[in-house]
């Protein structure tokens, strides 16, 4: 009775604020929602380019290395660290929903208990993971690569393991800290760890030449040192309403967050691979992987997008306010367009220019400079597709969204670039338009399903989804008072 009375209280409190949204001006909701917008994506912009910037820092000193060790980095990073990255991302972003929509119900005990599975959950992923990069060589070799690369990659592999390792803790203390606003501390800390990594990548391999084990190393703390940080900040009583201590209930019901989670495979891993196979290898990987941190680096503003997108509408799911969340959903993916747009000018005509950032080679650099308007492309066709993602996972529908990137990319984008690069003999470039076709059609889809949604009815699911997998704050203590 109590429960229902309270049930009754919480929809009366979502339907005012829902009325009170809707007589604002278009104006003023306009830029409420813009400043709520960028609370959480400035700093998730401003972190995932400090983190993309690791790879890109070890890549150019790695580049400079050598040709060999520069297609063996790209490579390892491309296929097996990304393979392991798309499915560590992909069970972590059920916690996303589930944070994001709890927080919103104000059910702030809960995203403790959520974070701790997340843990069980993405560990046990890791270590059904290690033979990929045990293994590399031989699985380089089966897979028709060059045989020299493969060797070398193969110890740039097992350098790559406690990087592996690493994603458990930072995505998912950064989904509990983005789901709260609390973004500042991850922006400070991932800016603090790309200092010091410029810093040891040019002491280690330039001062002290100690080549790829000392641009391996440096990278590996650069991507701890935030972890530490995060979790002391977690930990240490600056979340003290969503942290309330170690809880045996981390071990409850681990098989919905599982099935929750996306499972899906980085469709880049088979470009590379189909790209590893194709005439001069060794140029095509470098220039591709070069074209694809390019294209990663706009990737990391639409990223930042598609993590405002998803805390934005899983908070106002949770507070009941379906139409607050369709709002969300325009300003979002309209600001991240924009932004896009003016990249996708701007990439259309600098062309191969950027590649001697990566290498010296005159002939990547002429390889780089025939994708830039393929490149062009990609990045505004990215500039919506994330975003839209970002609110599929703040509304719960990862399992939708994996159907569409099966029927999107391995039906249709990876069969055509297969065809056009090996068939039609067009290389590299076939591969490409097949990644930008299987993208494009994915990105409809994605626009599709969003503009027919029912999202009263997601109301109604967030609010069923709440409820299932929370338990009440005085069982919550109860049972850590047991366990102390």
């Amino acid at each position: 009775m109590a429960e229902s009375l309270n049930e009754k209280l919480l929809s009366n409190v979502g339907v005012k604020e829902e009325a009170a949204v809707c007589e604002e001006k278009l104006v003023d909701k306009i830029w409420s929602e813009t400043k709520k917008l960028w609370v959480v994506a400035g700093p998730a912009i401003f972190t995932r380019f400090s983190m993309f910037g690791l790879n890109v820092i070890s890549q150019a000193f790695v580049g400079h290395i050598g040709a060999k060790e520069l297609a063996a980095y790209a490579l390892v990073f491309t296929v097996i660290l990304r393979l392991a990255n798309g499915l560590l991302v992909g069970m972590a972003s059920s916690l996303e929903t589930l944070c994001g929509q709890a927080y919103g119900a104000k059910q702030h005990h809960m995203l403790g208990v959520y974070l701790q599975r997340s843990w069980i959950v993405l560990f046990i992923c890791s270590i059904f993971l290690l033979p990929l990069f045990v293994f590399t060589t031989p699985l380089l070799k089966a897979l028709g690569q060059d045989p020299e690369i493969s060797e070398i990659s193969g110890t740039v592999s097992l350098w790559f393991i406690p990087i592996m390792f690493s994603y458990i803790i930072s995505f998912t203390t950064q989904v509990f800290l983005q789901s709260q606003s609390k973004n500042r501390i991850i922006g400070f800390l991932a800016a603090f760890s790309l200092s010091i990594h410029i810093f040891f990548s040019w002491l280690l391999t330039v001062k002290y030449k100690f080549r790829l084990a000392g641009a391996m190393t440096s990278t590996i703390l650069a991507y701890w040192i935030p972890n530490a940080g995060q979790l002391i900040y977690i930990t240490c009583g600056w979340c003290g309403e969503t942290w309330k201590g170690f809880s045996p209930l981390a071990f409850k019901d681990l098989w919905p967050v599982i099935k929750l989670s996306v499972i899906e495979v980085w469709y880049n891993t088979v470009l590379i691979l189909l790209t590893g196979n194709m005439k001069n290898s060794e140029v095509a990987i470098d220039a591709l992987s070069i074209c694809i941190n390019i294209n990663g680096w706009e990737m990391m503003i639409s990223h930042g997008f598609m993590a405002a997108a998803g805390v934005r509408v899983s908070n106002e799911l949770g507070r009941r306010r379906s139409k607050a969340a369709k709002f969300s959903i325009v300003t979002a993916t309209l600001t991240s367009f924009a932004i896009g747009f003016a990249l996708f000018l701007f990439f259309l005509f600098i062309r191969g220019h950027v590649a001697y950032v990566f290498t010296e080679k005159e002939e990547v650099a002429i390889a780089v400079a025939g994708l830039s308007p393929l490149l062009a492309c990609s990045i505004l066709l990215n500039s919506v597709q994330p975003v839209l993602t970002g609110v599929s996972i703040g509304a719960g529908w990862q399992t939708i969204v994996v159907y569409v990137n099966v029927a999107c990319y391995y039906l249709l984008g990876i069969p055509i670039g297969a065809a056009l690069g090996y068939v039609i003999n067009l290389q590299v470039k076939g591969v490409w338009i097949g990644m930008l076709l299987g993208t494009f059609v994915q990105t409809v889809a994605l626009v599709v399903i969003t503009y027919r949604t029912d999202w009263d009815e997601q109301v109604l699911l967030a609010r069923k989804r709440v409820k299932k997998w929370s338990v009440p704050e005085s069982e919550d203590s109860e049972s850590n008072s047991q366990d102390v």
